[in-house]
């Protein structure tokens, strides 16, 4: 039986966004759905509550179903997944995600008075405080850019390595099943052909499998 996956794109972008890794993973061997969801205006509940349904609707005889988040897409995939009961299973890997908040998001909502806030809509919470630690049965992987080209590097200011708008300690949550850094920035994860194999792998496996030393700093 051929695993689905569902891919959830980050704030301010769509679906179209995700062309290039939706055919990379049909490569690899799975049956990709793109979820296209207004991240601003849409409530956190209305977007949970139509992803919850997609998921059962791609295997609806059983099967797993897979989610594939890029920044707000990973924070919402594993908010939608805090409790998954009734819920297809799978595995969750998350690109370039905010996961234990993000100074970027916390700069860019003081910027204008109200002006900055709003435009990160109803997910601001999620975005700037992310969580504590992944309580959840599934697995997650996160994989983490390190080339510091974005607009974040310009609103925030990181501590380490970052990809232009997250940094990689800002993806690095307690409780998470694996981790690992790749070369480039945060859209950049989206059309990296290694991001594209990592996500396979761990989607089978449940772990990235071995990284180069010079690709990634435990």
């Amino acid at each position: 039986m051929t695993d689905h996956v569902i891919l959830l794109h980050g704030l301010w972008m769509r679906g179209f966004a995700l062309l290039m890794l939706h055919r990379r993973l049909m490569e690899a061997g799975f049956r990709v759905h793109r979820f296209d969801y207004m991240s601003v205006a849409a409530t956190q509940e209305q977007t949970i509550g139509r992803l919850h349904a997609r998921m059962r609707e791609a295997a609806p005889e059983g099967g797993a179903v897979h989610l594939v988040g890029h920044s707000l897409g990973g924070l919402l995939a594993l908010r939608a997944c805090l409790d998954d009961r009734g819920l297809p299973e799978g595995r969750i890997v998350c690109l370039g995600s905010p996961l234990k908040g993000s100074a970027a998001a916390r700069a860019f909502a003081n910027l204008g008075g109200r002006g900055g806030g709003a435009l990160l809509g109803h997910n601001r919470a999620l975005l700037e405080d992310g969580f504590d630690q992944w309580t959840g049965a599934r697995e997650v992987g996160v994989i983490a850019g390190r080339s510091p080209f974005g607009l974040g590097h310009v609103l925030g200011q990181f501590d380490g390595e970052h990809d232009g708008s997250v940094a990689v300690e800002e993806t690095r949550l307690p409780g998470i099943a694996d981790h690992c850094v790749v070369e480039a920035n945060h859209t950049g994860l989206l059309f990296s052909v290694e991001t594209g194999r990592l996500i396979a792998g761990f989607l089978r496996q449940g772990h990235f499998g071995r990284v180069p030393a010079d690709r990634e700093q435990a």
